[in-house]
């Protein structure tokens, strides 16, 4: 892969994922409460899938959330980390693979869903091309990773802290996804009826070091390539917190943390689908719904009497 598109250091993500699958029970709420929202997506779905592939599945949450009510007749699961696999094994089939180099046959899959994990990865475009090439003519993707207004509270301080104490800064809380970008994702992986959806949760916690290390236990600690490989100073991190409570504190005293949700759903093109209609099939004219005159282009409207 060309060291343009290295945003990410897969290793530490590897790492950090691995040693969160012995504390991402006491954190995994926010993933919880993603997968309720993938699975009431995936039941208003009139039809059944055959094959389905969970990517990213950690502890297997979503597997959960769908429970005996699944519309999924097989449903596969991997995730990233050997350890994640082994716990999600409980759950469902399931076996540790790379999201950028699936091992996975073209159109062999009816469904593909992933829960919060795709934001970890280098080349998202190229991955989304592979997982719809992995689907069957009129096969569905439905995901949900953070978007960009995610911890935007504690980037802005960290920055700020940093660049105070030393005058410089360097990447302390990976980028995520624009959600203005996402439609543009799905178009370019070539999914067809893209529709691209954001909500924000909002979480509060006494002091912001209790997010730091839910951010820990939950595998979701910073990997970006560029990132300083030195621990960050005491006295950046003492500033940081400062400013933490200082502008993002509630009217209880609480730390406000965003974690901004950005769903993406696209179906592999097939002829059945809606297609647009051609420019000037139309069989009715606006001007007549409208109960206006039409004006050409090349017209200019009557001055007002």
């Amino acid at each position: 892969m060309p060291d343009s598109m290295m945003v990410f250091d897969r290793k530490a993500v590897r790492r950090h994922r691995d040693r969160a699958s012995a504390t991402l029970s006491t954190a995994d709420f926010l993933f919880r409460e993603a997968a309720v929202r993938v699975a009431d997506r995936l039941n208003d779905v009139t039809r059944r899938f055959g094959l389905g592939l969970n990517v990213g599945c950690r502890h297997g949450e979503l597997v959960q959330e769908l429970g005996a009510a699944s519309k999924v007749d097989h449903l596969l699961q991997c995730d990233f980390s050997p350890r994640m696999a082994m716990k999600a094994a409980a759950t469902a089939p399931t076996f540790a693979a790379d999201e950028e180099f699936l091992p996975i046959a073209e159109q062999s899959l009816d469904l593909v869903i992933s829960n919060l994990s795709l934001h970890w990865v280098n080349d998202l475009p190229g991955a989304m091309v592979q997982l719809r090439r992995a689907l069957r003519p009129d096969g569905l993707f439905l995901a949900t990773l953070f978007g960009g207004e995610t911890l935007k509270e504690l980037r802005a301080c960290l920055i700020e802290a940093e660049s105070q104490i030393t005058g410089g800064a360097s990447p302390r809380v990976s980028p995520f996804v624009d959600v203005r970008d996402a439609g543009g994702l799905l178009n370019r992986a070539g999914f067809a009826l893209p529709v691209v959806d954001a909500d924000a949760i909002t979480v509060t916690y006494a002091d912001p070091l209790r997010l730091l290390a839910d951010l820990r236990a939950m595998g979701e600690t910073n990997a970006v390539h560029e990132r300083s490989k030195r621990f960050l100073r005491r006295d950046v991190l003492g500033r940081a917190l400062q400013l933490y409570m200082d502008r993002f504190a509630d009217a209880r005293g609480r730390a406000v943390a965003t974690f901004q949700i950005v769903t993406l759903t696209g179906w592999a093109p097939h002829t059945s689908q809606q297609q647009a209609l051609r420019p000037g099939s139309a069989k009715a004219r606006l001007a007549d719904a409208l109960t206006t005159t039409e004006i050409a282009l090349d017209e200019k409207a009557p001055k007002p009497t």
